[in-house]
């Protein structure tokens, strides 16, 4: 019988992971504004923490709260968005010209010094 050296140390749990806003920035061809708006409405019923998309007819803005480890993490899982989706949301074969990825506390006190407006309109798919 083994003598008993203390409370017993718990197996490690899953790390929950952070909140992350991302900013994914992409271009290309002209696309008939009324095909991307359908695209990026179904990528919004995909992406479960999908909070906006702005368009115009040769480029997209799209900010959503991803939740990973750590910013790695969520950048890589930001690169591979437009990708993953292209099929299924039947997105325009645009490329990805910009990536922002900030944790929640740097969007919020971004947001109180004044230094980032939130979107115009939060949550949906809207024209610039």
């Amino acid at each position: 019988m083994r003598p008993a050296t203390g409370p017993v140390a718990s197996p490690p749990q899953p790390e929950q992971g952070r909140l992350w806003h991302v900013v994914l920035s992409v271009a290309g061809e002209v696309t008939p504004l009324g095909d991307l708006r359908a695209s990026l409405e179904r990528l919004a019923h995909d992406h479960s923490f999908f909070l906006t998309a702005r368009y115009a007819a040769d480029h997209a803005e799209i900010r959503y709260w991803e939740q990973a480890r750590d910013l790695h993490d969520a950048a890589a899982i930001a690169l591979r968005l437009w990708g993953e989706h292209k099929a299924s949301a039947k997105l325009p074969p645009w490329e990805i010209v910009g990536l922002e990825v900030v944790d929640r506390a740097t969007y919020h006190q971004r947001l109180a010094e004044g230094f980032a407006d939130p979107p115009p309109q939060l949550g949906g798919v809207h024209p610039y």
